[in-house]
């Protein structure tokens, strides 16, 4: 009898986690809800301004400028599978 390998098992995918983080200018990341006046806004693409401001682009059309002084709250989709849980 031949080598014979063992069974693969199946591992089902990890679905990713809903984390809360507060974000300034330097930490807001592409895809974060970001919560503005109660209502949450899905980050679409960013614009570097300056020195600490960056213009934030939301997938409904809306613009907001963010400043140094600037701080939100968002959620972050999180894998678990990976070690560091912040923004490289």
């Amino acid at each position: 009898m031949g080598f014979r390998p063992a069974p693969r098992i199946a591992i089902p995918p990890t679905a990713p986690v809903l984390v809360s983080v507060e974000v300034n200018a330097r930490t807001v990341l592409r895809g974060d809800q970001v919560m503005v006046g109660g209502q949450a806004f899905t980050v679409h693409d960013m614009t570097a301004l300056g020195p600490g401001r960056k213009r934030l682009a939301f997938a409904t059309g809306e613009i907001l400028t963010m400043t140094p002084t600037t701080v939100l709250w968002a959620v972050r989709h999180l894998d678990p599978r990976h070690h560091r849980w912040t923004p490289r």
